[in-house]
């Protein structure tokens, strides 16, 4: 879970990592179950190799920083979505305003939300372990 006293500094560390990796970070922001991150990807790198550096280097990074109690760890999974130039400032809002947002809907309705909105085949037994 992340912390609130902690959670901003946890999201310019991974916005630090994905442009340090040579790509363009539009926003990171999230709760305490998940984090968004809004990139604008070079097509040079994979996305699974880099959600798993940010993943990597930000748990070692919230470790170190002693964040949590015990051990940190991110689930192992992670869902991309693609969006047009046309919806930049939209998605960018959403992101923005994640703490409204979940104020209203659980993370686990916004994902299944997202998969059906997109019509993503998926099996809930392979989804995410959800905090509720």
């Amino acid at each position: 879970m992340l912390d609130k006293s902690w959670r901003t500094e946890v999201f310019k560390y991974m916005a630090g990592i994905i442009n340090a990796k040579g790509h363009k970070t539009l926003i990171v922001n999230g709760v305490s179950d998940h984090v968004h991150i809004f990139v604008g990807l070079k097509p040079s790198m994979a996305i699974s190799d880099l959600v798993r550096d940010v993943k990597n280097n930000s748990t070692n990074f919230i470790n170190i920083q002693n964040y949590t109690r015990g051990k940190f760890s991110w689930q192992p999974g992670y869902g991309t979505f693609s969006y047009g130039k046309s919806q930049v400032n939209r998605v960018y809002q959403y992101i923005l305003n994640q703490e409204n947002h979940h104020s209203k809907t659980s993370f686990r309705e916004e994902y299944q939300e997202f998969l059906r909105k997109y019509e993503i085949e998926h099996e809930d037994k392979y989804l995410f372990e959800w905090i509720e």
